[in-house]
């Protein structure tokens, strides 16, 4: 496991986590669209017992002026949010810190040696930037996109649109997936303002690369995300995240 400081928020939100819920069927998406359907019998093993949380260690480069590698762990809690705390280097120097959205409010906090600030945020933009942040990451938490409020809509064979609500906030996430549900792209309409101009809504996805399953779950295990996904400039500015999944352990 990665080695970072103490964060009480972080092991409290973990420990926060419902009791795993009833074991999964496939009669339980017996009347969703053939995609949604196909992907979630894919991501999900018959009797796998429901979750509300997913914790994850994972390794990557992070585009901060050039690409930098960087180790990481995070924690989403579908009640309350997510922690994902990181360390990367800079000139050489390690910086460390995290993004994090709880009950409503999102910041980032990051320091180089642990001591000096080097990317501080919070209010609104940032809650709200942070809020697409965890909804599109629903995918590393796939059980949640069986409650009955998440509605499925087909816009051909291989894309589904998910419209679903996280703590009373609602998105639309879209899924790409192949003939037996593997899961190819995923993306949403996320705030943000990566020109660093007004802050709006801006598309963001990625490619799923690899897959893996953990503890009944099969999640994307690699991925390029970033800004203006579905575009031109996707490729040359848009890409920022790398991300390789280690393990993933379930509540």
């Amino acid at each position: 496991m990665t080695d970072f400081r103490r964060d009480d928020q972080f092991e409290d939100l973990w420990s926060h986590a419902k009791e795993r819920g009833e074991p999964f069927s496939i009669a339980a998406v017996a009347g969703l669209p053939d995609v949604a359907r196909r992907y979630l019998t894919h991501a999900i093993a018959p009797g796998t017992p429901g979750a509300s949380a997913v914790r994850i260690q994972m390794h990557g480069e992070i585009k901060l002026g050039k690409w930098r590698p960087f180790v990481a762990e995070e924690v989403i809690c579908w009640d309350r949010g997510f922690i994902w705390r990181a360390r990367t280097k800079l000139a050489g120097l390690p910086v460390t810190g995290s993004d994090r959205w709880i009950d409503g409010e999102g910041s980032m906090q990051w320091k180089l040696l642990g001591l000096i600030p080097v990317m501080v945020g919070a209010g609104p933009d940032i809650s709200r930037s942070a809020l697409g942040r965890v909804q599109i990451e629903s995918v590393l938490l796939p059980s949640v996109l069986l409650a009955p409020d998440v509605a499925w809509h087909s816009q051909d064979t291989t894309h589904v649109d998910a419209g679903l609500s996280f703590r009373g906030e609602p998105a639309r996430i879209t899924l790409a997936s192949d003939e037996v549900g593997r899961l190819q792209t995923v993306s949403i309409q996320r705030w943000g303002n990566p020109d660093q101009g007004s802050h709006r809504p801006v598309p963001f996805g990625g490619f799923v690369e690899k897959e893996a399953t953990f503890g009944g779950y099969t999640i994307p295990s690699q991925l390029r995300l970033g800004w203006y996904f579905g575009t031109d400039r996707f490729d040359d500015e848009g890409e920022f995240f790398r991300v390789t999944i280690d393990h993933a352990s379930f509540r």
